[in-house]
């Protein structure tokens, strides 16, 4: 460095001793950022694992809501056919409510009848008693 003076040598080496504390500079910056990405690798690998876990609980959530589905769809037929009994048996029970009435009307007119024929027995039977009078009274007189 023949011809070079000593203030240009002066303002080479700072620049030199710049630019040297610079690259240092820079190289910590380097091993930072790689220690970043490598935690951004870990977080990512986390966070892979936890969407991984995620799609495992949602697939059976929606497994129970299919099973739950298909519950509520079995129910619902058998509530159908308890329905369609139900409504079988109120016919039958109305059923059995009208012939009852029916029997209770026909009860009373048989009972009314009984009534009626046990009143007409009455007045047979006075008749009778009547008539042996007559009858004895006339055999009495007759003797």
């Amino acid at each position: 460095m023949v011809g070079m003076s000593e203030d240009e040598l002066k303002r080479r080496l700072e620049a030199l001793e710049r630019q040297t504390a610079r690259i240092g500079e820079l190289e910590a910056e380097v091993a930072r950022l790689r220690e970043d990405a490598a935690s951004s690798r870990a977080l990512a690998g986390m966070a892979d694992r936890d969407v991984a876990e995620m799609r495992t609980t949602m697939r059976g959530h929606t497994q129970v809501l299919n099973a739950l589905r298909e519950t509520q769809i079995e129910h619902g037929q058998q509530l159908t056919a308890v329905n369609s009994t139900l409504q079988q048996l109120a016919q039958v029970v109305g059923s059995l409510v009208v012939s009852t009435n029916n029997l209770s009307e026909t009860a009373g007119q048989v009972l009314a009848g009984q009534i009626g024929m046990a009143g007409r027995q009455d007045e047979m039977a006075d008749q009778l008693d009547r008539i042996e009078s007559r009858l004895g009274g006339d055999d009495a007189s007759a003797k």
